[in-house]
């Protein structure tokens, strides 16, 4: 808890720096501005039809206006989208990756092909949106432990507008080898080389889906989270949020603990400008693992602030208690008593974004603990870098707690570390070349043991090569 807590007041003392660079340039335009009714807009996908250099500028960004108290994190804006349209395609994609502990019977390098095919879909109408993002294909492996495999991502979201409701279903579906974490978590393409065809799904806050940020929770999973939310105006300031989620964590190979997550969040939002909002969020919590007596339940209760300048500035901020209990008492505790809290911080660079994150609260144990004390924190960079090359540079930790740690007993405790850099560009009209570097780092408090192989540390070191090619968009409407 030292570690998130201190982590959480540098991230806070960061934010707070940008956040007084945003006002002393805004302040002289804000001083006589009066709070405007919460607008009601639709969460879209890219309107391929436009470069992408355009779609940011905050000429063509529509403010996002999503609940300060909601399931999604906060945007710079929405790009405006002329045209109802599906885009097919497909990409290739070439890994060289070092050996992980356990993972085959040297400790050379090896290579994997994988192969995928797109889809993304974007179909308005006057009040309501379907939004989707596909991406499904195979790989294989130069090493004989690794072999052939296939992979699938899927993202949903259907939204309904009216004049003082907004109503969302959203889903996220996956099958992937191994943890999203350090992959982009809602990028839906083949992870961590090439994105979707459309612009990402705006993602479900950590908070609510299952965490997978220990590294060593190996060979492939399922993993699902839907939500429903609904948002009510009650007046031209002040709105209540409402939202429901469940998510599955489940695993292929034996050893690994499965997880249930079902969470139930109720939000107030209130205006105190047109960029300043204040909220109180309550969550509750259930974490279950099928086959294990342990279940966990939590409580928290945070308060929220968030700003937002739409194509500059998005960031949201919230702390509080968290209330947790065991159906299995762990020593002789059956509850506890932490901090929890998180940030989410989008700031608009020339030509390029910074965006963070830090989450720290209960989490369902990654498919290795039956509950888990997480702090995660993750820093990404992008930049035009010339007219055809952008690139990008990411970083991210997390340290995950047994529940016994967090209880006075000595027990397992994982710090996980990625990162990397990336470079892409077109090629022609149709076509985009990018080529990664990732770096993965785990430690633990005690020895892990992989297929007779124990270690206390353990590094992997990942060159991709990737190639995505699109069809000209297809207007439905």
């Amino acid at each position: 808890m030292k570690h998130g807590v201190k982590l959480l007041a540098g991230l806070v003392a960061v934010t707070a720096l940008y956040l007084g660079v945003c006002v002393e340039r805004t302040q002289a335009q804000e001083e006589d501005a009066k709070p405007i009714p919460a607008a009601r807009t639709i969460l879209p996908t890219l309107d391929t039809t436009v470069d992408d250099t355009s779609q940011q500028s905050p000429d063509n960004l529509k403010p996002d206006v999503e609940p300060l108290t909601g399931v999604q994190n906060p945007t710079l804006g929405i790009p405006e989208s002329r045209h109802s349209y599906w885009v097919p395609g497909f990409q290739y994609g070439n890994l060289i990756q070092s050996q992980p502990l356990g993972a085959g019977p040297s400790s050379g390098w090896y290579t994997t092909n994988y192969l995928a095919g797109n889809l993304s879909l974007l179909d308005t109408w006057s009040h309501s949106q379907l939004s989707l993002n596909f991406s499904g294909g195979g790989s294989y492996s130069t090493d004989s432990s690794q072999g052939g495999s296939y992979f699938t991502e899927l993202g949903v979201m259907q939204a309904f507008t009216w004049k003082s409701w907004q109503l969302q279903f959203i889903d996220q579906f996956g099958y992937l080898p191994e943890s999203q974490f350090g992959c982009g978590g809602t990028n839906l393409a083949i992870p961590c080389l090439v994105g979707s065809l459309g612009l990402q799904l705006p993602g479900l806050s950590r908070s609510y889906v299952p965490n997978q940020s220990i590294f060593i929770a190996g060979g492939p999973r399922y993993t699902n989270t839907f939500s429903t939310q609904a948002t009510y105006d009650l007046s031209s300031r002040g709105s209540i949020t409402v939202a429901g989620t469940y998510g599955i964590l489940r695993f292929s190979d034996p050893g690994n603990i499965n997880g249930n997550d079902v969470l139930a969040n109720l939000g107030y939002n209130y205006a105190l400008t047109k960029v300043d909002t204040i909220g109180v969020i309550y969550r509750f919590g259930a974490y279950q693992f099928p086959g294990n007596p342990q279940a966990v339940g939590d409580h928290v209760i945070n308060l929220a602030y968030g700003r937002k300048l739409t194509g500059r500035l998005a960031l949201r901020l919230a702390g509080g208690p968290e209330v947790t209990t065991f159906r299995v008492p762990i020593g002789s505790a059956t509850n506890r008593v932490i901090a929890s809290g998180g940030a989410s911080l989008s700031y608009a660079l020339y030509r390029g974004e910074l965006s963070l994150q830090y989450n720290q609260g209960l989490t369902g144990g990654s498919g290795v603990l039956a509950g888990a004390n997480t702090s995660q924190v993750s820093l990404g960079v992008n930049r035009q870098l010339t007219r055809l090359w952008n690139g990008n540079a990411n970083f991210g930790f997390a340290r995950n707690e047994s529940l016994a740690t967090a209880n006075g007993v000595n027990s397992q405790s994982y710090n996980a570390w990625f990162y990397g850099f990336g470079l892409g560009r077109p090629v022609g009209r149709h076509v985009d070349f990018s080529f990664a570097y990732t770096g993965y780092t785990q430690t633990s408090a005690l020895p892990t043991c992989v297929a007779g192989k124990c270690s206390t540390s353990y590094t992997v070191n990942r060159i991709s090569l990737g190639f995505q090619w699109r069809a000209q968009p297809q207007v439905i409407h």
